[in-house]
């Protein structure tokens, strides 16, 4: 499985967020790419794709910038993926089914059908939320280990 950029930018973007989300502020796009790296130009077409799938509100103003639409327990990594990936959850296409129509149904019962219902359902199980919480333990992780 291969995310693009794209995909990968919008995870990464979403999360950092999160990370505000408490505190009900507008996130603008040039904050973003300034604190995660990443093209102002091109962190703007991702939120394109949010906004279009529901995921963030967009407020106008002086003070205005990015929300997310709803709680971050209630987003899911396939949610934010679907928004940005358009091809990764489409049905595979056929491959033989004119000329070895017992091949193809085997490979899309057994094989592709399965696999993409297991990542989508991989990818629901995941929130923002436990995103977030993930982030947290890592920065609060001091690297020490104790033994009892």
């Amino acid at each position: 499985m291969k995310i693009s950029a794209k995909g990968r930018y919008a995870m990464a973007s979403m999360i950092s967020m999160a990370q505000t989300a408490s505190q009900g502020d507008c996130v603008t796009v040039i904050s973003l790419s300034q604190r995660l790296g990443i093209s102002k130009i091109y962190l703007e077409q991702v939120f394109s794709l949010l906004r279009r799938s529901g995921l963030v509100n967009s407020i106008k103003g002086a003070q205005g910038g990015y929300q997310l639409s709803r709680h971050t327990s209630e987003i899911s990594a396939f949610d934010i993926l679907a928004a940005t990936e358009t091809g990764m959850f489409e049905e595979v296409d056929e491959t033989v089914k004119d000329t070895a129509l017992a091949i193809e149904e085997a490979m899309q019962n057994m094989l592709f059908r399965p696999a993409n219902e297991a990542l989508a359902n991989t990818l629901r199980r995941v929130s923002l939320l436990d995103l977030v919480k993930e982030v947290q333990s890592k920065l609060s992780d001091d690297g020490y280990m104790y033994y009892l």
